[in-house]
């Protein structure tokens, strides 16, 4: 039975784009992307416990393969997108203080308006 999943607008872009470019439609597009995902990680050259122990500083990113560390730049840049506990505890205690708590698109201090208040 198929079923749906929802990814990011610029990884469905990327697959349109792909996916006409093989003559292929979108969903024959990411199936074949997750056979071919789905081998390098069964492969010798792609060890997902040693991008994993890369990720947790447990080894060098240096002992990774070339395949490894392509995944593991993606799995880094993606974690670092998302804040820490200790991150969000300090913006939630700006929050409460009423202090700048980020930056909009033209560059200005964003504030945390008062409960109530526009």
């Amino acid at each position: 039975m198929a079923q749906s999943i929802k990814l990011a607008d610029d990884i469905m872009t990327i697959v349109r784009r792909e996916s006409e470019l093989q003559s292929r439609s979108v969903a024959g597009q990411v199936a074949h992307w997750v056979r071919i995902g789905r081998a390098i990680e069964k492969s010798g050259n792609f060890d997902h416990a040693r991008i994993t122990a890369a990720l947790s500083a447990e080894i060098e990113t240096t002992q990774l393969s070339t395949e490894e560390k392509d995944v593991w730049l993606d799995r880094f840049v993606e974690k670092m997108g998302q804040p820490g506990p200790d991150e969000e505890a300090w913006f939630a205690r700006r929050r409460q203080l009423g202090l700048g708590v980020g930056l909009d698109s033209g560059g200005n201090l964003v504030r945390e308006k008062a409960a109530g208040k526009a």
